[in-house]
């Protein structure tokens, strides 16, 4: 079987889960790009489930603008060359004290197994994680945006090296990638993206 109708395969399994209570429908994945680039969000937001694809609101607006004026690929191409996965596929609700909920330890934990799978197929040799939780998730460690924005690190990821590129959200509500340091880090984070051979290859 290729990689393409394995993801297929996968993907048909993945839009029947139900497995999160809390979580709310539908299950929202990307095309099945057969990439060696994995892109890795934190969950879906209120509207990706409708359009049926990550990234598809202000967020991924704002990310698809850092991609085009650091890669020169406009969001299509991008969607078209990297696999794009998060560590939570269902809308995980509001928070109440406002902003979106972000997934619990249980939530996060039933949906690495998905994760797991498509890493398995793509053998993926580079990661953007995008995000703290994204970050946190892949790179197995916390700290501070920081530290790791604007770095490429090696980490060992549902058994398998790869090398990690962090991004931070690019939601509207965060100030960090308007503002200083982070501003400049993220300029940092994009050009070493621009420049790694795994997203030119993948991106040609």
């Amino acid at each position: 079987m290729s990689k393409a109708a394995a993801l297929r395969v996968l993907h048909a399994e993945l839009a029947a889960c139900r497995a999160c209570p809390k979580m709310i429908g539908p299950v929202v994945h990307g095309p099945p790009v057969t990439s060696r680039v994995m892109l890795v969000g934190q969950a879906p937001g209120p509207r990706e489930g409708s359009f049926g694809r990550p990234f598809a609101w202000t967020a991924g607006r704002t990310m698809f603008r850092w991609f085009e004026e650091a890669l020169g690929v406009d969001e299509a191409r991008f969607r078209a060359s990297v696999y794009m996965a998060a560590v939570a596929r269902c809308f995980p609700g509001k928070a109440r004290g406002g902003g979106d909920r972000k997934p619990d330890a249980e939530e996060i934990e039933r949906c690495r197994r998905w994760l797991a799978s498509e890493t398995e197929i793509l053998r993926p040799d580079l990661v953007i994680a995008v995000g703290t939780l994204a970050i946190e998730q892949v790179l197995g460690e916390k700290g501070p945006l920081a530290e790791v924005v604007g770095t490429t690190r090696r980490a060992r990821w549902l058994g398998r090296d790869v090398e990690v590129i962090a991004l931070p959200h690019p939601s509207g509500a965060s100030t960090w990638h308007k503002t200083e340091p982070g501003k400049a880090l993220l300029g940092k984070a994009l050009r070493r993206l621009a420049k790694h051979p795994v997203m030119k290859e993948a991106c040609a």
